[in-house]
């Protein structure tokens, strides 16, 4: 199997994985860079997440244009995952979402923090991304082109994981199986720290040291490939998953 035949397939595992553990529905999307072009990116047509398979993904330059003739709609929102990419050389997989869980941490002043040990991985300080502070309050609250998607990117800064005020999330990866991680834990952490305000005005959150050791991902650990593997099952596409590392 080549390398973009691998992409291929492991963008499917993501999509299916993603709808799966409800963390998309018919909306949201996720992507990869392309493995040999990293001009370009790898993202399906406008489908719903639980549908894609390997005829669906099409590929895109980082503005946002669609490489070769394929004239099938793409999905709106491709420049957060084109901004994204053009920003942060080091980022390999971008996933979008509407997870309602996080939207009233972009809706108010209570910071969203990592709260329990898989929510280290989110980092120390998560921003949120309000699309009105620069173009205006005439806009649906969508990244429908490049300049949207490079403002949005510009407030990931450095980090993985940016709330879009009343939208949603987006989500960066050094690779898929990452994204995919962030994009799972990060409304399961905020259903915790919504849970815990309800108890006690008094939360205890991750220290930066705790944060820290968790934000040291490495891909090829057994215990990355364990979740993806889990994750694949659960959505009925084990048959796509290549070797483990």
């Amino acid at each position: 199997m080549s390398d973009l035949q691998r992409s291929i397939s492991d963008l499917v595992i993501a999509n299916r994985i993603l709808a799966n553990q409800n963390v998309v529905d018919a909306y949201g999307h996720v992507s990869m860079r392309h493995p040999t072009n990293p001009e370009h990116f790898l993202l399906s047509r406008s489908r719903s997440p639980e549908l894609v398979d390997q005829g669906d993904i099409m590929e895109f330059t980082l503005d946002g244009k669609v490489v070769g003739d394929d004239r099938r709609p793409p999905y709106l929102e491709r420049f957060i995952h084109g901004g994204i990419y053009e920003s942060r050389p080091d980022i390999n997989s971008v996933v979008h979402s509407h997870a309602e869980e996080i939207l009233p941490f972009g809706l108010t002043d209570v910071a969203l923090k990592p709260m329990m040990h898989v929510g280290g991985l989110l980092g120390p300080t998560i921003p949120v991304w309000d699309i009105a502070e620069k173009f205006g309050d005439e806009t649906n609250l969508l990244v429908v082109n490049p300049d949207h998607g490079r403002d949005l990117a510009k407030r990931l800064g450095q980090g993985k994981i940016t709330l879009m005020r009343g939208h949603g999330f987006a989500a960066a990866g050094m690779d898929v199986q990452e994204a995919v991680r962030l994009s799972i834990y990060l409304p399961v952490n905020a259903r915790v720290m919504t849970a815990a305000m309800g108890l006690s005005d008094h939360i205890k959150a991750l220290a930066p040291g705790e944060i820290e050791i968790r934000r040291l991902y490495n891909p090829k650990a057994s215990e990355s490939w364990r979740a993806w593997e889990y994750w694949a099952g659960r959505a009925g596409v084990s048959d796509l998953l290549g070797p483990a590392p």
